[in-house]
């Protein structure tokens, strides 16, 4: 099984910036975890701060891999073009949040991507990561 993981802006630092909000370890690292957790899935992993590079690579695995685990970060309140590029390929896409975007700012709770992805899950740190993936190991 082929999954792909995009992060999207400010992800790059986590383990560094707002650790209250975000936990204090880097991505690079919870991945390694979760190669070892999930040793039948081949993860492929992209962090890009730029929304152009991220449509692109929705676009680039979005039709060889199973699934992606999508994290937009602030663009999925700002990207009509995120939410599109979701909804015109084929592996379905589980939108992740670290932290509860509804139990932060108001802008924060209008998503451009949830209503174009197979579902969301907010609130539950890097685990969310883990049960992106498994939902997608379970589908038929």
């Amino acid at each position: 099984m082929k999954i792909a993981i995009i992060n999207g802006p400010n992800l790059n630092l986590l383990g560094k910036r707002e650790t209250d909000i975000y936990g204090n370890m880097p991505f690079e690292q919870f991945l390694e975890t979760l190669r070892s957790q999930f040793p039948g899935v081949d993860f492929h992993y992209y962090q890009s701060n730029i929304e152009g590079e991220l449509i692109n690579e929705l676009q680039r695995v979005g039709y060889d891999h199973d699934g992606i685990v999508l994290n937009p970060a602030g663009y999925t309140h700002t990207s009509v073009a995120i939410g599109d590029a979701i909804a015109a390929i084929k592996a379905p896409v589980v939108e992740v949040h670290i932290s509860n975007v509804h139990a932060r700012e108001d802008f924060r709770k209008l998503s451009h991507v949830s209503g174009k992805s197979a579902g969301s899950i907010f609130g539950l740190g890097l685990k969310g990561y883990e049960l992106a993936i498994r939902w997608l190991m379970d589908r038929p």
